[in-house]
């Protein structure tokens, strides 16, 4: 694409760089100029024109943009027609977002007439909500430029939505004396809250005594039933694998597949397995409806995606969120006790 000052005679059909005002007249940024727009720059006294011109193989930014869209995209998102060189991707449902960021990266930097912006990799996101957009800088872009574009993604495609999936879900209080019973009350309604993108609900209300042979019967009697997500609330914080909830894990014969998380608040989540059924240990902080790092867990979990050890140990960068006051020990150590 050529771009700078022509004389007016050799601008007719070329795009207008620049948005000129000429007395009541307007022409935007963009437009092709016609005979007449060309007739009202001389009139204002001007005899040349900053402008773009196509060069043989260019695509317009619009088409450009709309390729991009529609190649990298995949299933649940919904595009905007391209406008201005921009190409706006949508959620189509309720789910987690997944990118390929490495493949993103190598896009981006093919050449800085291309640019693709996404929100971050495994956010849930709502239904309409903007989730990516693809811009073309120039008017427009060689044909070559967005061919190798798509090339170095290699993969397609970039960007998708996982929706969240209605499952029955069980949740396990144990109970200690001293623990009101609205406490658990509360605890679920936050739950309640947080199963709602996935169209879920509390299905099974299970509160037994903290002990390892209590939970493991609670367990396996809500997978019995037909729980497809078993969350277990200790009265008392996990704090070693052999402490109750995961010992009743083992005892329900299941496995742990890890203990801890480097997200703070969140640091005492557990993740399970029964009987081919997720089993989440939740950490104190999850009775809290503020995000912690139990809702990261939960929101892949109800979108589908498997939660392996190598996936929580990934997420310490970014993992340092809110104080939030049900934290036993504050991060400031002049801030006081908190209970």
């Amino acid at each position: 694409m050529r771009f700078g000052p022509v004389p007016l005679k050799e601008a007719l059909n070329a795009i207008s760089a620049h948005s000129l005002r000429l007395g009541e007249r307007v022409i935007k940024k963009g437009a092709r100029l016609t005979s007449d727009d060309l007739a009202a720059i001389e009139a204002d006294g001007r005899i040349e024109v900053i402008v773009a011109l196509n060069d043989e193989g260019d695509i317009s930014e619009d088409e450009a943009a709309e390729r991009l869209s529609v190649a990298l995209s995949g299933g649940h998102i919904r595009r905007d027609v391209a406008n201005t060189g921009r190409s706006n991707l949508f959620a189509d449902t309720a789910g987690v977002l997944r990118v390929n960021v490495d493949a993103i990266n190598r896009l981006n930097g093919v050449d800085e007439a291309v640019t693709f912006a996404t929100l971050p990799d495994y956010r849930a996101v709502e239904r309409g909500e903007m989730i990516a957009t693809v811009k073309i800088i120039p008017f427009a872009v060689s044909g070559v430029v967005i061919d190798k574009a798509l090339s170095e993604a290699k993969v397609l495609p970039l960007i998708e939505v996982k929706p969240f999936r209605k499952q029955k879900v069980a949740a396990v209080s144990t109970v200690l004396p001293g623990l009101k019973p609205s406490v658990i009350n509360k605890t679920l309604a936050v739950l309640e809250g947080r199963l709602a993108p996935a169209d879920s609900t509390v299905d099974f209300d299970l509160r037994v005594p903290h002990d390892a042979n209590d939970v493991a019967k609670a367990i396996t009697s809500a997978i019995a039933d037909g729980a497809d997500l078993v969350i277990v609330y200790g009265a008392s914080a996990i704090t070693d694998r052999r402490d109750v909830i995961p010992a009743a894990i083992e005892l329900a014969g299941g496995r742990i597949e890890h203990f801890g998380m480097p997200v703070d608040p969140g640091n005492l989540m557990l993740v399970g397995e029964v009987a081919g059924r997720t089993v989440l240990g939740a950490p104190g902080c999850a009775r809290s409806p503020k995000e912690n790092g139990f809702d990261w867990v939960l929101q892949r979990t109800m979108a589908g995606i498997p939660v392996k050890r190598a996936d929580l140990t990934g997420l310490g960068v970014g993992g340092l969120l809110m104080e939030i006051i049900q934290r036993g020990h504050p991060r400031d150590p002049h801030a006081g006790p908190q209970d």
